[in-house]
């Protein structure tokens, strides 16, 4: 397989899950401002939409979108547990949360790195999105990940979205179980070993 990331962006979630199943992989760095890939070949003719996580499986085929991905990653080493099996409620759960850090946690941190977005607007979308994120904390107050004991893929892609908090100066401080949270995720090798590998730690 063929991982096409940006260091830090989102697709970092995708490159922890890898490690995390010990899949042979290959990680290709694909700059999501100028687009050329490391051969200078521009990334648009292998994803047209331009931007990271994708994902070209063995046969060749090609993956976008990063909770699609993250699933298919987990479906490839059930023992480890990052998603439950296909059809049961626990994996809708799964979904449910892809979804929710996709598109209230991910989308709201996104205009905050638009610097021609006015500040009157970015303080919109930060309120929005502390307000998310109180919600996430209430969440992990008894149970050290998303879905019970269990790490999975929507934890990696919300430790990933996090990471932008301190960039962005949105104070996490008042969140102490996403805070506890995330040093567990940052914790566990697979995340050192991806981050390392990006250049992150």
């Amino acid at each position: 397989m063929k991982l096409y990331y940006s260091p830090g962006a989102c697709s970092l979630a995708s490159h922890i899950a890898l490690e995390e199943t010990g899949l042979k992989y290959e990680a290709i760095a694909a700059p999501t401002k100028t687009k050329v890939l490391p051969d200078g070949s521009d990334y648009r003719k292998v994803n047209p939409l331009g931007y990271v996580p994708y994902l070209v499986m063995d046969d060749g085929t090609g993956l976008a979108e990063g909770p699609a991905i993250l699933q298919y990653i987990a479906d490839q080493a059930p023992a480890t547990k990052l998603a439950p099996p296909n059809g049961t409620v626990p994996r809708y759960q799964l979904q449910s949360w892809l979804n929710f850090v996709g598109t209230e946690v991910h989308k709201n941190f996104g205009p905050l790195f638009n610097s021609a977005m006015p500040e009157e607007a970015k303080q919109i979308f930060t309120t929005n999105l502390l307000g998310r994120l109180k919600w996430v904390d209430g969440e992990l107050a008894n149970k050290p990940f998303l879905m019970g004991s269990d790490f999975t893929v929507a934890d990696a892609y919300l430790f990933v979205v996090t990471n932008w908090a301190q960039p962005l100066n949105v104070d996490l401080s008042p969140f102490k179980n996403l805070l506890a949270f995330r040093e567990r995720v940052a914790a566990r090798p697979a995340v050192q070993a991806a981050m390392k590998a990006e250049g992150l730690g």
